[in-house]
């Protein structure tokens, strides 16, 4: 297990901004994009995560205006979830030595499917859970052909999920500790 950035950049990419767009990738379109295209045939990961948060667009009954309500998102059980995602390297062209931690860049995305139970009541998609029977195939480089890559993809995890309407500082980046699970009255 290793840190990666969240935000794929493509090996050919010529900027790192570009992985700021590139926080997920759609399972139906995946295998067809030039961004993910090579990742996906060579470079799968599964992201471990307990949960995930979605934003519910909702009403404000005060202001009558519209806001985004977030959610955080778990398995029903608390189990840990294996994300299907995505990472590739980046050299930074602006380092001169190869040997510079600073010169390489490895980033990740996660794929999204259809929202299922209690998620799609908030949001339309969600991250795509694998089953554990299909992770040794899933992170087997050997394994290339998108037509077998993707039959992996079409049966997400199954198993309930819950999700709790949390507080949003979450949506600040620069916020970070357990408050940030606490359910909340919206």
């Amino acid at each position: 297990m290793r840190p990666l950035r969240w935000g794929l950049v493509p090996s050919w990419a010529k900027d790192m901004k570009i992985g700021a767009r590139m926080i997920n990738a759609r399972v139906e379109t995946v295998h067809e994009k030039p961004a993910y295209r090579r990742a996906f045939a060579k470079h799968r990961c599964l992201l471990p995560a307990d949960g995930f948060y979605e934003w519910e667009q909702a009403k404000d009954p005060a202001t009558g205006k519209a806001r985004k309500q977030p959610y955080f998102i778990h398995p029903e059980n608390q189990q840990v979830m294996a994300l299907a995602g995505l990472y590739e390297y980046w050299r930074n062209p602006e380092v001169k030595q190869d040997d510079d931690p600073a010169a390489w860049l490895t980033t990740c995305t996660i794929i999204t499917t259809e929202a299922t139970d209690t998620a799609g009541r908030v949001h339309p998609r969600m991250p795509l859970a694998l089953t554990p029977d299909h992770y040794d195939s899933w992170l087997d480089p050997r394994h290339q052909d998108p037509d077998e890559l993707r039959a992996l993809l079409t049966q997400p995890a199954g198993g309930h999920l819950d999700a709790r309407p949390v507080s949003t500082a979450v949506n600040n980046v620069r916020n970070n500790g357990p408050q940030l699970l606490d359910a909340i009255t919206p």
